[in-house]
């Protein structure tokens, strides 16, 4: 910008304003943003750091601040950044109360206050509440076991070998900030697409990558990213992208109807001699259609009260009192329960009640093994957080029978997770590719990244000074890449924890 004198002596105290205010947003990990992109394509974690970096700028004291997992989608260089600036925060006086999985965060807190023991109806105690140190120390939190190193994530003690002739090759991708990039995708292994926020790997993978797999192999009627060719695609036959997005939008929308084995169970209480005796079908206990719900809700539980100039009210319908079926249908009971109170039970408690039933219990394992056996069998999709609608995902799909030749994307699974949830979720996602399936994750978990059998880094920055591969390899080759900042990361992770019996032992 070319200014004479009289022109900066003008501008000099907005400079300095504009200056400041985009620093504050390079500071929250945001440098890679261009200034014109529009809010709806910003991530749940962008916009909350935009509204940080606002804060900032307001030098207030005395305000309470609540971030919920300001670190979603952040590279454990910018996460470094983003602490800094939590810090000032609290350094001008004011409170910060932080949701938070991410480790260095929890280090960083001056205090800890750990909720547990387990998820759900499992949970809702406080298991810990002091200083770091007090949460290393203690026995019965969970989070703290993993922490001090007495829980760990274990890396596979041998990776998968890369066959060359099973590999997707994208040559040339131009799209977004992405600079004539080859990639070499290797099939039938667990592959880790790695790079700081902005670098260019959702461009990669999920504009060019799975919409050209989606076109070829689905017929996909999708936008596809810039590039010149791809080839391999021969090798696999079906591609599924196992993304956060809600699994449904209403509250109709729920685990047992999304996964199907909502439909088995109402197979099973036609099949009830009362429910013979009386004439009732299948139908008979759906909430979707008349006959067995509940009317004046119309099978929804709730009634909605429209407010003028208000957000709208749900009150419990008074006639089933919420339980979406009228009373007739809710006498036909299998143990002792009706179609309405196994919609109320957890996944871990309708496994108990229907073990006897094969079909029903390998899709309830399918959701216990991805970590959700806490959720119930009817809650409501709109109350899922997106951590919850992906592992349902994964459910369905693993509860369905696979070729062994389907390459499976997920666009940073672990995305408000625990330490131990992460474990289950690696766990399946390793049994996906022993069935001889691949699997892709865009991940900044090092934890993920570590247990991977291939690693491809973008980078070097975000933005324009990115879209570049930067390294490629095992996990240990990436690590001794001094150019991928990923890299510097994964070396500290690569070692062993020493634990207090590891001590011992030396």
């Amino acid at each position: 910008l070319k200014m004479n004198e009289s022109q900066k002596v003008i501008a000099k105290e907005l400079l300095k304003e504009i200056s400041n205010r985009l620093n504050f947003l390079v500071n929250v990990g945001l440098s890679y943003l261009t200034l014109d992109r529009r809010g709806p394509t910003l991530s749940g974690g962008e916009a909350q750091r935009i509204r940080l970096a606002s804060q900032i700028g307001s030098e207030l004291t005395g305000v309470l601040y609540i971030l919920d997992e300001p670190s979603i989608g952040l590279h454990q260089r910018d996460n470094q950044k983003l602490l800094s600036t939590l810090e000032h925060l609290r350094n001008l006086g004011n409170s910060l109360i932080v949701v938070e999985h991410d480790q260095e965060t929890i280090e960083a807190a001056d205090w800890v206050v750990d909720f547990g023991p387990g998820a759900g109806i499992q949970g809702g105690e406080i298991v810990a509440s002091g200083t770091y140190a007090d949460l290393l120390a203690n026995k019965n939190s969970l989070t703290g076991q993993y922490l001090s190193g007495r829980k760990q994530i274990m890396m596979p003690a041998i990776r998968r070998k890369i066959d060359p002739k099973l590999l997707i090759t994208i040559e040339g991708a131009t799209a977004n900030n992405l600079r004539d990039v080859t990639v070499n995708f290797p099939l039938k292994v667990f592959t880790a697409v790695t790079g700081v926020s902005g670098a260019g790997k959702s461009t990669l993978i999920n504009q060019i990558l799975y919409p050209a797999i989606a076109k070829k192999l689905h017929d996909a009627d999708v936008e596809i990213g810039a590039h010149k060719k791809i080839t391999g695609l021969n090798h696999i036959d079906k591609i599924i992208n196992i993304d956060q997005k809600p699994i449904g939008r209403t509250p109709r929308s729920n685990p047992a109807t999304y996964t199907k084995v909502f439909d088995l169970i109402r197979d099973f209480y036609a099949l009830l001699p009362e429910s013979q005796s009386r004439g009732y079908t299948k139908g008979r206990f759906s909430f979707n259609v008349k006959g067995g719900r509940c009317e004046p809700c119309q099978g929804d539980g709730f009634i909605k009260v429209e407010m003028h100039f208000l957000a709208d009210v749900f009150v419990p319908c008074e006639a089933c009192h919420g339980s979406r079926f009228n009373a007739t249908t809710c006498e036909i009971l299998y143990k002792g329960k009706s179609i309405a109170d196994v919609l109320n039970l957890s996944i871990q408690e309708a496994r108990e009640v229907f073990t006897n039933h094969t079909k029903i219990v390998t899709i309830l394992d399918t959701l216990i093994e991805v970590g959700l056996s806490y959720i119930k069998l009817g809650q409501a999709a709109t109350t899922l957080s997106g951590g919850e609608a992906q592992r349902i995902k994964l459910a369905r799909e693993l509860a369905k029978r696979d070729t062994g030749k389907t390459l499976y994307i997920l666009d940073e699974p672990t995305t408000g997770l625990h330490f131990h949830d992460i474990a289950q979720l690696l766990g399946v996602l390793q049994k996906l590719v022993d069935a001889g399936n691949s699997v892709l994750v865009i991940e900044h978990n090092l934890d993920v990244i570590k247990c991977a059998d291939w690693v491809i880094d973008i980078g070097p920055e975000g933005g324009k000074a990115g879209g570049q591969l930067v390294a490629e390899g095992t996990p240990e080759q990436v690590a001794k890449n001094a150019a991928s900042v990923t890299g510097l990361f994964l070396k500290d992770v690569l070692k062993p924890v020493a634990t207090k019996e590891t001590r011992k032992k030396a």
